[in-house]
């Protein structure tokens, strides 16, 4: 026979509404204090910050001006051999106006024997246009004065808000698993950790392998209708924090499987059976949590149907605990 629970696990709590009141303030100033000091180390990081997340983007635009100047090379009768040489160093095709009189007549001042025609040069070679080569300018602006501070301190907040949210989750799970059961604080310990590893996976995959992708794709459009991109710094910020936070949250999809399968709300039969509703539901939610581009939209869709899968599978392997009587009984 299976053992029951006692009636009350918090008996022998003698805390009054006030204690708890003051355990909280407590908890929330310590909350407090390891965000103040996380954020002041990610100020002093926040330079190396905003350089790795200019990263992605930097990479796309050298590849754009790079596949520009290989299409316009080829319009211009370049062989495949001179474009990969100058293409390799990161070479741009440009051109300079030089004033031909005076370099004409320095030419004479330095060396008379060789330069002894008298007179001056022809009109219509007083400014001669000159081929040469530049190299690729990959740079990302702000377009007031303020701007870059503007990007320091939020690069500096999130960064110190991710550094310091361990020891702040800390301090408010000590609170809240002071009124959780036993079982309950079992499954914290069991799906906290795996909730954070999906999220870590979804971000990673949108910083690592998105990124340069949908920027490849998006500037694509650029070179079709001949428009140079000149990215804000500003404006990348806001995109790189909000695709790996779509990335993340999405990548919670087996969780809220098992979650909605222990409430007894969907089977597992039903999981199965409902696949193709299950991914056009998984391509309608990458939509929207992506930017409004497909490629973005298919490198999510696609790892969360294998998500999908291994949503089954875990309702598979942690079935629920039809014994209303049992210790740590699953609703």
């Amino acid at each position: 026979m299976s053992k029951q629970p006692p009636d009350d696990l918090f008996s022998d709590t003698t805390m009054s509404f006030g204690e708890h009141l003051e355990e909280l303030r407590g908890v929330l100033v310590k909350a407090a204090v390891a965000l103040g000091i996380g954020f002041m180390i990610g100020l002093f990081l926040a330079n190396k910050v905003v350089i790795q997340i200019q990263r992605p983007l930097k990479k796309a635009l050298e590849d754009y001006a790079l596949e520009t100047a290989r299409l316009e090379g080829e319009a211009s009768g370049l062989s495949e051999e001179q474009l990969e040489k100058r293409l390799a160093n990161q070479l741009l095709p440009d051109s300079i106006h030089i004033d031909a009189q005076a370099l004409w007549r320095d030419l004479k001042k330095a060396a008379p024997d060789a330069f002894k025609q008298s007179g001056d040069l022809p009109d219509e070679l007083q400014t001669l246009e000159v081929q040469t080569w530049k190299t690729v300018d990959a740079s990302v602006k702000t377009l007031n004065a303020h701007e870059a501070f503007m990007i320091w301190m939020k690069a500096g907040f999130i960064f110190g808000f991710v550094l310091s949210s361990p020891v702040v989750f800390y301090y408010i799970w000590s609170f809240i698993a002071a009124g959780l059961y036993p079982h309950e604080k079992k499954y914290i310990h069991i799906y906290l950790p795996f909730s954070l590893l999906l999220f870590l996976a979804g971000s990673a995959l949108a910083f690592l392998f998105v990124f340069e992708p949908v920027l490849s794709f998006l500037f694509s459009f650029n070179r079709a209708m001949d428009i140079d991109p000149d990215p804000r710094i500003s404006e990348w910020m806001s995109f790189v924090l909000f695709l790996p936070l779509g990335f993340g949250i999405a990548f919670q999809l087996p969780l809220v499987m098992l979650f909605v399968h222990r409430l007894g709300l969907v089977s597992v039969g039903t999981f199965i059976s409902k696949w193709r509703i299950a991914v056009l539901i998984i391509f309608v939610l990458s939509m929207f949590l992506t930017p409004a581009d497909p490629i973005s939209m298919l490198m999510m869709a696609i790892p969360l149907c294998g998500l999908y899968v291994l949503g089954i599978l875990l309702c598979k392997w942690m079935p629920r605990n039809r014994s209303p009587f049992a210790e740590g009984y699953d609703p």
